[in-house]
């Protein structure tokens, strides 16, 4: 009697983190346990980092602001408290896009936020 080898389920699991595994290096790409091991520490990471993304992306965003607002004499802290206290409602990917591709309207915000501040 032949020994069960678990058919077809088994195999199209295992060939499912295979397919997953496309481009590791070594045998974590083609032995299923290595591969298997290395797909859901990758998916774990992506999991993490997808939501890292949203914190890099608003540091970038203000670096850039602080950047272009010290250019026209305001530093970043000022630049949001003037904006707050004049009713401004811009978010940060906004302003951002607007200090580096339309400087001019950027630096009347500034002047609208220096104004209340």
């Amino acid at each position: 009697m032949p020994r069960a080898k678990r058919g077809f389920k088994a195999r199209r699991r295992r060939n499912r983190f295979l397919k997953a595994a496309k481009g590791f290096r070594g045998r974590r790409r083609n032995c299923y346990r290595p591969a298997r091991e290395a797909v859901q520490h990758a998916w774990k990471y992506s999991f993490f980092h997808r939501r890292a993304k949203k914190g890099d992306f608003r540091r970038l965003w203000i670096v850039r602001i602080n950047a272009a607002s010290r250019l026209l004499g305001l530093s970043y802290s000022r630049l949001v408290a003037g904006l707050a206290k004049a009713g401004v409602v811009i978010d940060r990917k906004i302003l951002s896009d607007l200090a580096v591709s339309d400087p001019k309207a950027f630096a009347k915000i500034l002047d609208v936020a220096k104004a209340a501040a």
